[in-house]
């Protein structure tokens, strides 16, 4: 397979400290690198700020904040969009009992039957999952076993 693996996931913040401080200070992903943009690769001038936190296996997840550029943010539902970040059990309840302390909105634990989640809201608006493993999850991701082109093909069939 020549995709590797998620180099990064970027997305807009409002702020780079306030985002900072949730990813750093509450997660524990580390700033790893900033880049001030003033010129883009068009020649574009700009007034942006790219930053970037490591995660476990070397993948980053990166945000762009551009006063100047106008986005709408706005707190996004699950189904829309959400970042899942897989963890284990004791470091899920741990980030729980702190998200509460720190007055950040979470719902969950969830219980998926392959894993186990807990939902956080990023200063952003966006939708943190932390995820567990359960121990059969392998054995549910496995396509021969769970049959997800027949499963797709008739969610598709049933919208005719």
């Amino acid at each position: 397979m020549p995709i590797k693996k998620l180099h990064h996931l970027a997305m807009r913040c409002r702020d780079s400290e306030e985002t900072r401080r949730f990813y750093e200070d509450f997660l524990g992903l580390p700033l790893v690198h900033a880049i001030k943009i003033v010129e883009t690769k068009t020649r574009r001038a700009t007034d942006t700020l790219h930053i970037f936190f490591r995660m476990h296996d070397g993948s980053y997840l990166a945000f762009f904040e551009s006063p100047k550029k106008s986005f709408t943010f706005k707190e996004q539902h699950d189904f829309d969009l959400h970042t899942a970040l897989e963890v284990d059990e004791t470091f899920m309840n741990e980030k729980i009992l702190k998200a509460k302390t720190l007055n950040i909105e979470t719902r969950g634990i969830s219980d998926h039957d392959f894993i186990r989640s807990v939902y956080f809201r990023d200063p952003n608006g966006y939708v943190l999952e932390l995820t567990a493993k359960q121990p059969h999850h392998d054995d549910s991701l496995d396509p021969i076993k769970n049959n997800p082109h027949q499963i797709l093909h008739d969610w598709q069939m049933s919208k005719i």
